[in-house]
């Protein structure tokens, strides 16, 4: 059969919008980098929410409430602060830390490594009973863990999450914070599918290294984020000065109108 006029029309046509798609296809396929007009940063952005949203959707079962995004400020409509405490528990450092509290009617976050959970269960026993929240921070504080494999950040949290429950069963761990702040994309979403909000800070007094109480107490009672989320430790070493700088740090906030609460769980 000839190949009549119209016939050639059609195929015309159709190259044309062949065309037209593989041009729309290398487009989209052309990389963030290639771009030199700014529109790198949106595209590198674009891909950044692409990967994260998979990353939501890979977090099955996880409780619609706790986005992935890392949590830095207080629950509360404004004038609020979350105390939260690192690295225990401690058996000297952690009683000493829990009667501040006591003494100034302040709940607290604290943040476990799941090995010091498993050696201690009556300390984590007892920071449960005064209400203070718990946090996962890993099965032994690896401060390289966005480094490592997917595989060994879901054993670093999952099962320092289960040392935690153990001590204390039927007690909710609402939080996931990544030892030295060390998230990934994977973590943040490996928490969140079991349950944990990703808990960063906003204000670091760097009580850790211990640079003398009038360092501390001036790096905490400078000008202060909304709505802060304070980072101290009750582990890692000796922890005198952070005992001693809540003595002084908790009544100041009391006396500046802080209500104190814990950090939040949900996107404001």
């Amino acid at each position: 059969m000839g190949i009549t006029s119209s016939s050639v029309r059609r195929r015309r046509a159709g190259s044309a919008v062949a065309g037209a798609v593989l041009g729309l296809l290398a487009a989209v396929a052309t990389p963030a980098f290639a771009a030199t007009d700014g529109s790198a940063g949106r595209s590198a952005a674009g891909s950044e929410h692409a990967k994260q949203a998979r990353h939501e959707k890979q977090a099955k079962g996880a409780t619609t409430t706790i986005p992935l995004g890392i949590s830095r400020l207080a629950q509360g409509p404004g004038h609020d602060v979350a105390i939260t405490i690192d690295d225990g528990p401690d058996p000297r450092w952690t009683p000493q830390v829990l009667q501040v509290l006591r003494q100034n009617h302040v709940k607290a976050t604290f943040c476990m490594i799941g090995t010091k959970a498993q050696k201690y269960p009556e300390l984590v026993r007892e920071v449960a009973a005064d209400g203070h929240q718990l946090c996962d921070h890993s099965v032994d504080h690896d401060v390289t863990m966005d480094h490592k494999p997917v595989a060994y950040q879901r054993q670093q949290i999952l099962d320092a999450k289960t040392m935690i429950e153990k001590a204390v069963p039927g007690v909710a761990v609402n939080y996931y914070r990544a030892p030295g702040g060390a998230f990934t994309p994977d973590s943040r979403a490996i928490a969140v599918a079991s349950g944990m909000r990703p808990l960063g800070w906003s204000v670091d007094p760097r009580d850790w290294s211990r640079p003398g109480l009038p360092a501390i107490v001036a790096a905490m009672e400078g000008k202060l984020p909304r709505q802060p989320t304070v980072l101290f430790h009750d582990g890692g070493g000796d922890r005198s000065e952070t005992v001693a700088a809540l003595k002084v740090y908790l009544p100041w906030l009391a006396k500046q109108g802080y209500s104190f609460t814990f950090p939040a769980l949900t996107t404001p």
